[in-house]
């Protein structure tokens, strides 16, 4: 039998997730190295500096990953949706937890593997901390020839190597991403825990703006990992992230994570001199955790050689506050002299005496009197009129028959009692982003062509081999999800499409985020349509209030080969609009 042994139990799913990996449009690709975009990457370049300890080589005839595939299932509930890395025997899924309907992540390697013991131990010891601050292990596992090792999957949280890709972080973000990072070091190391691969890879923001660490313990033992002085090397590893941080540039000689390294023969040099207008605290906080040959590279301050004591320094600084927020004035709101209180007067304050004004003056001539007579005439002779009016229309009511009363009706009652249409309004788009449920993005940079005004411009898919309907064993449909900024009532949607031909399939979803992790079938369907010619109208029965709806091809009509893609089945979407 098995054996089987867990490190930890389920815990509550968090918000948050890895982006999505990329991979090769090709289905032969799908169970390739992990691409440089991918969260759970590695490469040569990224071990060339600042990993934080020793990697032991793979040994001769290491014992190759298992054939594992999208779908399979581990324990009867961890199925595999997508591979992320396959390195040295071993390899890394994004998965679903069936049992919780949940997003995970799983490395899977031999139980025969030379590390499978390191790597079992390192995950219990993970788990058992069990601190907020790292991405958490949710089980490991060792059963059918295989170890495996579950942790969170955080949908909403962005690697550091993706924040930097834009700029450098603002002096605010930096600190806080140093003080959360270290303090959380600091608490692991009391736990005699080490990292050992603490890289903008592993560091992550979440949508709340907390920084979160994956792999403790688990990345270093996967890859064979070891230090002598594990302290040290994660505190300069940290060091290195602030670095980067505040200049967008990787603090040794060689590129890594998408970062030019420094330049060649010069040295290690402090943040303020390679870019103006850093932070002079931060640039010297990063120097005293970074290390040339054991030496700090800072001469005003002793070196930082322990989480605990980078901890203490930062605690030592002025703290860095936020950005003031921008406001944008609101137009000011004029009152109206009826709004300003007796028709133009000053309002008056309260507690103010008021004077009384006085009476005004009786009409107390002839000609006064005189007129006051001929009013009360004319009052009396008009409520005398409309007394006589009055009854002769109740008695002209009394005469006619019953039935006339019965039917009877007017075209004012008629329009009164039913309920007026509400008017369509165009819904306005505040972003937009692809949704990727299996296998490589198709044009990201494009997607806000299809809702900026612009008809020549245009979101187009790649080209495939299957078709018209799409092959759900590779690429079960491609699309865009779209956020309107609050929950909206969509009653309809119209795209503007560049090829016709055959048919191309639509449909609309309404779902929870802008999360490629949430699988369609757990969203709420709006409506679909088919068409063949150059523009689809889908409209909704039901409206359903959401925030974000997917747009979602699943059959493409065919088309010849152009300047952008080659012959096949594909689409474009040139304008799209909602109204609700």
């Amino acid at each position: 039998m098995a054996e089987r042994s867990r490190a930890a139990v389920d815990v509550a799913d968090t918000s948050g997730d890895e982006p999505l990996a990329a991979e090769a449009d090709q289905a032969d690709q799908s169970t390739a190295d992990g691409a440089d975009q991918n969260p759970e990457r590695d490469t040569e370049q990224d071990e060339a500096q600042g990993s934080g300890g020793t990697e032991s080589p793979a040994a001769p005839g290491a014992p190759a990953p298992p054939e594992l595939h999208s779908g399979h299932k581990l324990a009867r509930r961890y199925r595999l949706e997508e591979c992320v890395t396959r390195l040295d025997g071993f390899s890394s899924w994004r998965a679903v937890d069936e049992k919780l309907r949940r997003a995970v992540g799983v490395h899977i390697l031999p139980a025969d593997h030379s590390r499978a013991r390191s790597v079992l131990a390192a995950a219990r010891s993970s788990a058992l901390l069990g601190d907020p601050r790292f991405v958490q292990v949710l089980d490991a596992v060792e059963e059918n020839d295989l170890v495996y090792v579950v942790h969170e999957w955080l949908p909403d949280a962005i690697e550091l190597t993706t924040l930097l890709a834009s700029g450098p972080l603002e002096p605010h973000d930096a600190y806080q991403m140093a003080h959360q990072i270290s303090a959380a070091m600091a608490a692991a190391h009391r736990e005699g825990l080490a990292h050992l691969r603490l890289s903008p890879n592993a560091v992550l923001r979440t949508s709340s703006g907390q920084w979160r660490i994956r792999g403790l313990a688990v990345n270093a033992a996967l890859r064979g990992i070891a230090s002598d002085t594990p302290q040290r090397a994660d505190t300069e590893a940290i060091g290195a992230l602030l670095y980067a941080a505040l200049t967008q540039r990787w603090p040794y000689e060689n590129d890594a994570y998408g970062l030019a390294g420094l330049p060649k023969a010069i040295g290690l040099i402090a943040p303020d001199q390679v870019r103006a207008g850093i932070h002079r605290g931060l640039s010297e906080l990063s120097m005293r955790a970074l290390v040339n040959d054991g030496a700090t590279a800072s001469r005003h301050e002793s070196p930082c050689t322990t989480p605990e004591e980078l901890v203490k320094a930062i605690s030592e600084m002025p703290r860095i506050r936020p950005p003031e927020p921008t406001f944008t004035a609101p137009p000011e709101y004029q009152r109206t002299t009826y709004q300003q209180g007796s028709y133009g007067r000053q309002a008056p304050r309260p507690g103010d005496t008021q004077p009384v004004p006085p009476p005004p003056p009786p009409l107390q001539s002839r000609t006064g009197k005189a007129l006051k007579w001929a009013v009360s005439a004319l009052l009396i002779a008009a409520l005398g009129l409309g007394s006589w009016q009055l009854a002769d229309a109740l008695l002209e009511q009394n005469d006619k028959p019953d039935d006339a009363d019965q039917t009877q009706t007017t075209d004012s009652g008629d329009k009164g009692n039913g309920d007026a249409p509400k008017p369509v309004r165009p819904i306005k788009i505040a972003g937009a982003q692809e949704y990727v449920a299996k296998g490589s993005p198709q044009a990201t940079d494009e997607v806000p062509h299809t809702y900026d005004g612009d008809p020549s411009t245009t979101w187009r898919t790649k080209s495939f081999v299957d078709g018209p309907k799409m092959n759900p064993a590779f690429k079960p449909g491609v699309g865009i999800v779209y956020d309107f900024g609050s929950e909206r009532e969509v009653k309809a949607a119209d795209l503007g499409l560049l090829f016709s031909g055959d048919h191309t399939a639509v449909t609309l979803y309404a779902t929870d985020s802008m999360s490629s992790s949430v699988p369609v079938t757990s969203m709420k369907e709006l409506g679909s349509t088919t068409t063949s010619g150059n523009s689809a109208e889908i409209k909704v029965d039901k409206p359903v209030a959401s925030r974000y709806v997917l747009v979602w091809f699943t059959a493409l009509p065919y088309a010849s080969g152009d300047e952008f893609s080659s012959a096949g089945y594909k689409q474009a979407v040139t304008e799209l609009k909602f109204t609700g």
